[in-house]
C-alpha cells in the first residue's frame, strides 16, 4: 500500500511538473512573466519566491498550475500600476504566441509519452510473432505425455482429415476443442530440428487447464533499435490518442442519451488502484501506465473545457474568427465556472472509486 502510494505521487507529480515546465518555458522564451510556479491546486501551503517568481506547493494534491502576468485580461492603467511592461503581460501578446504557451503543456505531456514508450521500445517488447510457443505444460498431461516441452515452437497440427500452419493460438485452441479424445499430430520446432509428435486432447479437462495442458503463445521478445523506436513510438502514441477521443466521445454520447456505459471512469482514487496493479507487474508495466496516463493528460487538456488549456485556447480561437477579443469578465466567469463543474466530477467519480473499493470491485 505505502509503495503504490508513493509510485502514484511520484507518477503524478512527474507528469504535472512537466506538463506545467512547457507553460512555464514558453512563457519564459516569449517574455511573458511568470507569477507563480505551482504545484497541485490551492490554498497554497508553502511558497518561496526566486528571481520574480513564487514557487509553491498547494493543498489538493490533483494537478498543478502557471500563474501567468496578465492571464485574465488587464486595463493599461492596471499594467502601469504594477511598474511592468505591457509585452510581459499574456494578454498583451498576439494570438499565435498565447496559442503556443497554452499548447507547451500538452505538448510536454505527449512528448513524455512518446519518450517512455520509445524506452520500453528499446528495452525490449513482447509482440506477436506468427509463431506458437509453448509456455508452460501441466504434470500428467497429454502434452507432457506427447513429450512437448516448454520453449517448443509448434509449427502446424494435423489430424486424418485436417491440417492446420499455427501463427495464433486461436488456431490450435479452435483445432483441438474440435478433435477432443483424437489423434492429433504436431510438427515441433525444438531449437532448430523438427520432430513430430502425437497427442490425445482430453474430453474431460481439469479445472484451470485446457484439453492438451499446455500454456502458449505467440508472442516473442523484441528489441527496436534507436533508429526505429522513436518513429514506432509516435505512432503507438498517435493511435492510442486516437483510441482515447473515440472512447471519450462514445461516452459522452451513451450519457447524453441515457445510454448504460460499459467503461468505468476512474478519478484519483481509481488511478491510484491501477497504479498498486502496476507495481505488481514491475517498474516496465509502471512506465507503461505513466505513459498512458500522461497521453491521457495531453488529450484531455487540449480539448475545448473551460479552465483546461484547451479552453483557454478555444477563447484565441473565438477571438480569431470575431476579430476582436472577447470580454475579459466573460472569459474569467466560464473558466470559473468550469474549474467548479470539473472539481464537482472529479468528487463524484471518487465517490464512485471509493464505493467499487468497499464492494469489492
Amino acid at each position: 500500500m505505502l509503495l503504490t502510494a508513493i509510485t502514484f505521487l511520484v507518477i503524478l507529480t512527474v507528469l504535472v511538473l512537466i506538463h506545467e515546465l512547457g507553460h512555464f518555458t514558453i512563457a519564459k522564451l516569449i517574455g511573458v512573466h511568470v507569477e507563480e510556479f505551482g504545484l497541485g491546486l490551492p490554498p497554497r501551503i508553502w511558497g518561496k519566491r526566486f528571481g520574480r517568481t513564487i514557487y509553491s506547493i498547494n493543498s489538493l494534491p490533483i494537478g498543478g498550475f502557471v500563474r501567468l502576468a496578465g492571464e485574465d485580461a488587464e486595463s493599461t492603467e492596471q499594467h502601469k500600476a504594477k511598474n511592468m511592461k505591457l509585452k510581459e503581460y499574456f494578454w498583451a501578446r498576439s494570438k499565435k504566441e498565447r496559442a503556443a504557451i497554452l499548447v507547451a503543456g500538452v505538448f510536454m505531456n505527449f512528448a513524455m509519452a512518446v519518450a517512455i514508450t520509445a524506452g520500453l521500445l528499446m528495452y525490449g517488447v513482447r509482440e506477436p510473432s506468427g509463431k506458437v510457443h509453448v509456455e508452460r505444460i501441466s504434470a500428467g498431461s497429454p502434452a507432457e505425455k506427447a513429450g512437448l516441452k516448454n520453449g517448443d515452437v509448434l509449427v502446424s497440427i494435423s489430424s486424418t482429415e485436417k491440417y492446420v500452419k499455427l501463427t495464433t493460438p486461436d488456431e490450435l485452441i479452435t483445432f483441438v476443442n474440435d478433435h477432443k479424445g483424437k489423434d492429433v499430430s504436431f510438427v515441433v520446432n525444438r531449437q532448430g530440428e523438427q520432430l513430430s509428435v502425437t497427442a490425445i486432447p482430453r474430453t474431460e479437462v481439469p479445472k484451470g487447464e485446457g484439453p492438451l495442458g499446455v500454456a502458449i503463445s505467440d508472442l516473442e521478445l523484441k528489441k527496436y533499435p534507436v533508429s526505429e523506436a522513436p518513429g514506432k513510438a509516435l505512432t503507438i502514441n498517435i493511435t492510442r490518442a486516437r483510441d482515447m477521443l473515440v472512447g471519450l466521445g462514445e461516452t459522452v454520447w451513451k450519457l447524453i442519451t441515457f445510454q448504460k456505459l460499459t467503461a468505468d471512469v476512474a478519478g484519483p482514487i481509481g488511478i491510484a488502484q491501477v497504479t498498486g496493479q502496476a507495481v505488481k507487474f514491475g517498474w516496465a508495466a509502471v512506465l507503461e501506465f505513466a505513459s498512458i496516463l500522461s497521453l491521457n493528460l495531453a488529450v484531455l487538456n487540449v480539448l475545448p473545457i473551460p479552465a483546461l488549456d484547451g479552453g483557454r485556447l478555444a477563447f484565441v480561437f473565438l477571438e480569431k474568427i470575431l476579430g476582436k477579443k472577447v470580454r475579459p469578465a466573460f472569459e474569467k466567469s466560464t473558466h470559473q465556472i468550469g474549474m467548479i463543474i470539473l472539481l464537482g466530477l472529479i468528487f463524484l467519480v471518487s465517490i464512485n472509486d471509493i464505493l467499487r473499493l468497499v464492494r469489492g470491485g
